[in-house]
Formats: C-alpha cells, sequence, structure tokens
C-alpha cells in the first residue's frame, strides 16, 4: 500500500553514534518502501553551513539519503531550529526538496499542514527574537561568510547558552501555545492533519475549532531509539524504530 512517513528531531552528531545508525537504518528498511519521507527539522544537532557537507559524520548520511531518492523515494526537508543553514548544496547532494515552514500537502485525501513546530512556541519571546535573527537572509550570508571553524566554534558557544537558559524556563513556555495552533489552524482553512515535532513531547491531540476537527500529531525525538508517523489510505499510526 502507498504510504507516506514524517520524521523530526533526530539531532545526528558524532556524540550519538547509534543514533545515527538508527536513522541509516531505517532510511535503507522502512524508508525505502516508502513514497515519500518528511524530515520535518532538526535532522542535525546543528548545521554550520553547505561546505560541510564532507564531514566524516555528515558523508554517510548524505550518501544513504541519495541513495534512497535515487530508489524512487522522494524526500522533503523543512528546516529545524538546529539545522536552519542547510542550504540548497545539501538539495543537491541528498535528492531532497527544501520546504518552507509552514507547508500545506494533499496526503491521503485530506490536507496536511507540516511545520517543524518552534514557530508555534510563541510563549517564548526570547527564542522567537532569536528565530527571526537567524533566520534573516543578511544574517546567514554574514555568517555564511565566516571560516567553518570559526562558525562551529560560536555554534558550540550558542548550544552551550541555549542550553543553560532552558533550565530557566518553565515547561510551558517550551511548549507550543495554543493560541499559536489556533491561529495556524485558521490560517490554513482547518486542515485535518497538524503534523510537527521540536517539542520532544510525542502526542496526539484531536482539536474542535469553529465546528471543525483537527488531528494535532506531534513527533518524537531520536536517541537510543525513534519513531516515525506512517500515513496511508487507511489510516496513520505512529511507529516506533528499535536496533
Amino acid at each position: 500500500m502507498t504510504h507516506t512517513l514524517f520524521v523530526s528531531d533526530l539531532h545526528l552528531s558524532h556524540e550519538r553514534p547509534h543514533t545515527t545508525r538508527l536513522f541509516l537504518a531505517f532510511l535503507q528498511q522502512q524508508a525505502q518502501h516508502a513514497q515519500a519521507l518528511y524530515i520535518l527539522g532538526d535532522l542535525f544537532e546543528y548545521w554550520a553551513g553547505d561546505d560541510d557537507l564532507d564531514d566524516a559524520h555528515h558523508r554517510p548520511v548524505i550518501e544513504a539519503m541519495r541513495k534512497l531518492t535515487r530508489s524512487g523515494c522522494k524526500l522533503y526537508f523543512m528546516h529545524g531550529n538546529r539545522d536552519f543553514l542547510i542550504g540548497g548544496d545539501f538539495a543537491h547532494a541528498t535528492g531532497a526538496e527544501l520546504l518552507a515552514d509552514p507547508w500545506r500537502i494533499e496526503l491521503c485525501g485530506q490536507t496536511a499542514v507540516l511545520t517543524h513546530g518552534d514557530l508555534l512556541c510563541t510563549d517564548d519571546t526570547d527564542y522567537q527574537n532569536f528565530r527571526v535573527q537567524v533566520r534573516d537572509p543578511l544574517w546567514q550570508q554574514k555568517f555564511l561568510s565566516l571560516p567553518l571553524a570559526e562558525r562551529k566554534a560560536q555554534i558550540t558557544q550558542l548550544r552551550a547558552r541555549s542550553e543553560q537558559e532552558k533550565s530557566y524556563k518553565t515547561a510551558a513556555i517550551m511548549d507550543v501555545a495554543p493560541q499559536a495552533v489556533v491561529e495556524l489552524l485558521r490560517q490554513y482553512d482547518y486542515p485535518a492533519l497538524l503534523i510537527h515535532g521540536h517539542t520532544h513531547r510525542p502526542a496526539h491531540h484531536r482539536i474542535v475549532l469553529d465546528g471543525r476537527i483537527c488531528e494535532r500529531i506531534v513527533l518524537p525525538e531520536w536517541g537510543l531509539r525513534g519513531g516515525y508517523l506512517r500515513c496511508a489510505a487507511d489510516g496513520w499510526e505512529m511507529r516506533e524504530v528499535v536496533s
């Protein structure tokens, strides 16, 4: 049966080789039989620029993604808050299509809206200000003009600062804001599905809004095990990936 898969928040890095092996196995096994795979951000723990494609950790992942697209599976990528600097060279190397955030698709006869999820966390005003800054093309152009080693050093500092700031924030602030969800659903004319990651709080929420029903599906993060959403004509389900 034709089906589509969705994943998010893998946070692949040198420090988590098990997760990388898990993802490579997922591409070779489950994704190989799908019509399309959507990666909704934070594939990598961080991305310093497309001139880092030949990094020893990145290369096997990129080659596996390219093998997947050459097999006939369509691959779509949406930027997350960790890998927003992924660009055209990455897309060319993997065969992936880069998507704007949010993005609307037709999925098994229903309308679905996809987003990484961080734009819905509007109660975290400090983060939203940071998000606007780093998504600005001029800021990105200036940052990418720095030597790769310097970019990586700055990213390491930003990651450390981000982890420290999280310790002062409440769980509610770092979750999606209900009003932001409502506004997005109305903006996209009440889609049947809203699919996102980012919060690391996998769940299924049934929302009744203005007499319409929407299912909000939150994708899980990956670690020692992973998870993905499988959508087909007979419905959708969350599945686990284990080694």
